[in-house]
């Protein structure tokens, strides 16, 4: 008998599908106080949460018999996957689940920028009869900006065509013809700026997108812009929309999601000019009904079956075989998110070789692993290792894999090497024993580093002193370099440095390293 704990609110499909199993127990509490969880969770082999329960370390520690926990919606920011994952605790989610809610949600907050909507709700219940002073404005013949085209921005994006609005669309991860097929202009962050006359969001948070709407984008912007934010709270600089209504430079904001929730005390939310809703992009009662028996199913089947769907955490491969393959996985993903990083351009395609005995073994999770690292450092939302693969197809992505026959100096290794609108870039990985990670090869320079912590990259010419000055530069800043490697193609011809810091080098002194004479091109990346 196995036995389910459900600790958050979930449509009662859920409960249901479960309790449908002679093999399956289920209790259903929503008042457990995090010490109660902690105490009674070694009891289950399955937990599924919403978002109002915090599944912390302490929490796990707790969990001996723990096998699975299933989360109805798609982020798992409330549960400590890299825990769980030492722990060999599977770690399942919900993706597209809740697509067309937070889509709805997200358009009918335009509407409500549009045409003032609840501004005048509030005039009419007040008794005042001021129609003049909530004069609105049509998105017919409006352009809207959307920053990140995975499943929510192009579901708004059909949306926004429906009502004849001009869409253009941000995403680094999706090929100018699948944008095409689907209407969207494909753009750039700046053509948004200085075009949109709304800009809405949905893209994860991460160090790429963190205040990506801030003073100095706003600047860049139509006077009279609207900004929809339904993704993530600190997408959008809070302090600097304020700024930016309380000017007069942006005409309205409509929030989801805030950096901080509930807002309490934040001006913002109390001003005439915001829309504000709590939290409630995935909150319709069609949400929560597909999530709940999503859910469900999924544990149902990885209890009795031993089925592996959503995973945010493991490859569906028997033990002994991901045991082989897991420092290759790692590498993957790491190889994937340096050239995310390292990128220029517009995506078209991804090449994966495969040399030595790493050929032997079926190629979907390592190409998948790669496509994890890569495509979550752009803006696709929930992409995990079980669907990268389809969201590269969905994005228009080109994958190949070749298994080569070609000899190279290592036992095993792995070639990733991307096409972009700015050219091609590629690496050459190995694993050295059991676990130990190395790119050994860059654009065609023969280096050695672990793919592991902060680092900057630096393009050059080779001249005496220039390793020196960067030295310098990043001594001034109290930036410590943990490792250094470096190779040139000849003398006084290009030449390549790879350091390793202990911290992330940041913009300012990215752009001084960028001055220094010799120096091509630079970039910081996070590991």
């Amino acid at each position: 008998m196995y036995k389910v704990l459900i600790s958050d609110n979930v449509s009662k499909e859920c409960v249901e599908i479960l309790k449908a199993s002679d093999e399956i127990e289920v209790t259903f509490n929503t008042k457990l106080t995090p010490e109660e969880l902690k105490k009674v969770l070694g009891e289950y082999d399955a937990l599924i949460v919403r978002s109002a329960t915090k599944v912390r370390e302490e929490v796990l520690s707790a969990a001996g018999k723990l096998k699975v926990i299933g989360r109805a919606g798609a982020g798992v920011d409330n549960i400590d996957v890299k825990k769980a994952t030492d722990m060999g605790i599977v770690v399942m989610n919900t993706p597209g689940g809740n697509t067309v809610s937070t889509a709805e949600h997200a358009f009918s907050l335009m509407l409500s920028l549009a045409r003032n909507i609840p501004q005048a709700d509030k005039s009419v219940k007040e008794g005042i009869w001021n129609p003049k002073k909530y004069m609105g404005v049509e998105l017919r013949g409006k352009t809207l900006g959307i920053i990140g085209l995975g499943n929510i921005g192009r579901a708004v994006s059909q949306r926004a065509l429906a009502f004849q609005m001009r869409v253009l669309g941000v995403d680094p991860f999706i090929s100018r013809e699948m944008a095409e097929r689907m209407g969207i202009e494909l753009s750039t962050l700046d053509k948004v700026w200085e075009e949109s006359d709304f800009i809405t969001v949905h893209t994860p948070l991460n160090d790429t997108t963190k205040h990506l709407i801030n003073a100095d984008t706003i600047a860049k912007c139509k006077d009279g812009v609207r900004i929809i934010n339904c993704a993530r709270g600190g997408i959008v600089d809070e302090q600097a929309v304020y700024a930016a209504l309380e000017s007069g430079k942006v005409a309205g904001a409509a929030l989801d999601v805030y950096e901080h929730e509930p807002p309490e005390n934040n001006p913002l939310v109390k001003s005439e000019k915001v829309v504000s809703t709590p939290h409630l992009g995935a909150s319709t009662a069609e949400a929560q009904d597909i999530v709940a028996v999503m859910i469900a199913e999924q544990i149902k089947d990885f209890l009795l079956k031993g089925e592996v769907r959503n995973a945010v955490n493991m490859p569906p491969l028997p033990p002994d075989v991901y045991e082989q393959i897991k420092p290759f996985i790692d590498l993957g993903i790491r190889m994937g998110s340096l050239l995310g990083q390292l990128g220029e351009g517009q995506l078209s395609g991804i090449n994966i070789t495969y040399y030595g005995d790493v050929r032997k073994y079926d190629s979907w999770t390592i190409t998948s692993s790669v496509l994890e690292g890569l495509l979550t450092r752009g803006y696709s939302e929930g992409v995990n290792l079980i669907n990268s693969k389809p969201t590269a197809e969905k994005l228009g992505i080109r994958v190949n894999e070749i298994k080569s026959s070609e000899e190279k100096d290592y036992k095993s290794a792995i070639e990733v090497s991307i096409n972009t609108t700015k050219g091609e870039k590629a690496l050459l990985g190995t694993v050295f024993g059991k676990k130990d990670l190395r790119i050994v090869r860059f654009e065609g320079y023969d280096l050695e580093f672990i793919p592991d912590g902060y680092f900057l990259i630096c393009g050059n010419k080779d001249r005496p002193g220039l390793i020196g000055d960067i030295g310098t530069v990043l001594g001034r800043k109290g930036i410590n370099i943990a490792h250094m490697t470096w190779a040139r193609m000849s003398q006084a011809g290009n030449a390549i440095v790879v350091l390793s810091t202990d911290e992330q080098v940041d913009k300012p002194t990215l752009e001084e390293i960028k001055s220094i004479k010799g120096i091509e091109w630079a970039s910081c990346v996070d590991l």
